[in-house]
């Protein structure tokens, strides 16, 4: 272990800018455990998030999505993996920075559509024109993930644990969060 964690990490940024592969690294790292908000919601909703899209809409998603991380910030300190739109609501932005630390995974737009434009997975992109949309999300959110409390950029040729290691520098600029034990 690499220090004691105080508060919980929040991963927030796009999708592809490796939230969850980045997350279990780091909460492997750390001994605490890897929460995902997305997969949480999945749980109790039995049902894909996809789905739930399709069958409830966004709006009742992002209301779930609030629910669900205001839980897992009270029940567990650990690494929590957040969607790539829970960090657009002020509410949940209030809830991470004030129980939690929001940790931006600052990727260029090149790299997240290098790891996205293969997968199925991304409700918000299954349209005509994926990169397009991908684009005008990327442009919309950026300056709203900038107001996270920490940054730590990406880049291509970085591997997971690399990354993992950057968010753990990052935490030890912060020592209400990630105590030295060093």
């Amino acid at each position: 272990m690499q220090g004691k964690l105080k508060k919980t990490v929040v991963l927030v940024g796009m999708m592809g800018a490796g939230k969850t592969a980045v997350g279990k690294a780091l909460a492997a790292m750390l001994d605490v455990p890897f929460l995902d908000s997305d997969a949480e919601i999945q749980k109790a909703a039995n049902m894909t998030i996809p789905e739930i899209f399709e069958r409830d809409g966004e709006p009742f998603f992002r209301t779930k999505e609030t629910q669900v991380i205001g839980r897992l910030l009270d029940e567990e300190r650990g690494i929590l993996s957040t969607g790539g739109g829970a960090f657009m609501s002020e509410e949940n932005r209030a809830l991470i920075s004030g129980k939690g630390v929001a940790v931006w995974l600052n990727a260029d737009l090149d790299l997240l559509w290098n790891r996205v434009k293969h997968k199925d997975t991304r409700p918000l992109l299954r349209v005509p024109d994926p990169l397009g949309a991908l684009t005008r999300i990327y442009e919309e959110r950026v300056p709203v993930y900038a107001l996270a409390d920490l940054s730590v950029t990406s880049e291509p040729g970085l591997s997971i644990d690399d990354m993992a290691r950057r968010v753990i520098d990052a935490l030890r600029t912060r020592p209400d969060v990630l105590e030295d034990l060093a």
